[in-house]
């Protein structure tokens, strides 16, 4: 049972539309590190996490890519809200206009659009939590890139608030993967299991 505050977690104020921008930011919606999967993949992974603190964590950082889900929809809606058809026409964003209006709809900025196959839960807390530690950092990553390409002070706000979020949930995931790997008996360890040895 999750509060629903109506207020995102960081402000989203942009005055300025820019359909170019937005169809480079769409892609942390529905792109392959984006967090629509980074939500789906920790809320997934959490039923199997066999201790009760990082089950808690990935509940914790599953909500807030929620959160996160929702700051990127309200930048690529404002950064399209109201667009002319000749504005549509010029800034190549008529593609996606074609299929969507000015809806939001999760796809990469490549176009392709979001697939459950962007994430994995295999239900290994070890593997789980390598996959959650690399998804952070592909996601800073594509942070890090839409921060090169958007120069506008009120877009690029808010994305590097969600860029230094990444870094804090690629700790939090670190601080995880400590946990479990304290508490693993040996004989569990995924460097010895006498099962496979037989």
């Amino acid at each position: 049972m999750w509060n629903y505050e109506k207020r995102l977690q960081y402000p989203v104020k942009i005055t300025q539309t820019n359909p170019k921008i937005a169809q480079v930011i769409i892609t942390q919606f529905g792109g392959p590190d984006g967090e629509l999967s980074a939500s789906m993949r920790y809320l997934a992974q959490r039923y199997t996490m066999p201790y009760k603190e990082v089950t808690g964590i990935l509940t914790d950082i599953g909500t807030e890519e929620l959160a996160h889900l929702e700051m990127i929809c309200a930048i690529v809606y404002q950064l399209t809200k109201d667009l002319s058809p000749e504005e549509i026409e010029r800034s190549g964003f008529a593609p996606y206009y074609v299929d969507h209006t000015l809806a939001l709809w999760p796809q990469a900025a490549s176009g392709t659009p979001w697939s459950a196959t962007t994430f994995q839960s295999k239900g290994d807390p070890i593997t789980d939590l390598h996959e959650d530690l690399a998804a952070e950092q592909k996601a800073r990553t594509t942070y890090d890139n839409i921060l090169r390409l958007v120069k506008d002070p009120e877009v690029a706000d808010p994305i590097r608030f969600l860029r230094q979020r990444e870094i804090v949930h690629y700790q939090r995931f670190g601080e995880s993967l400590r946990i479990v790997q304290d508490k693993l008996d040996s004989k569990n360890f995924y460097a010895f299991n006498p099962e496979f040895d037989k």
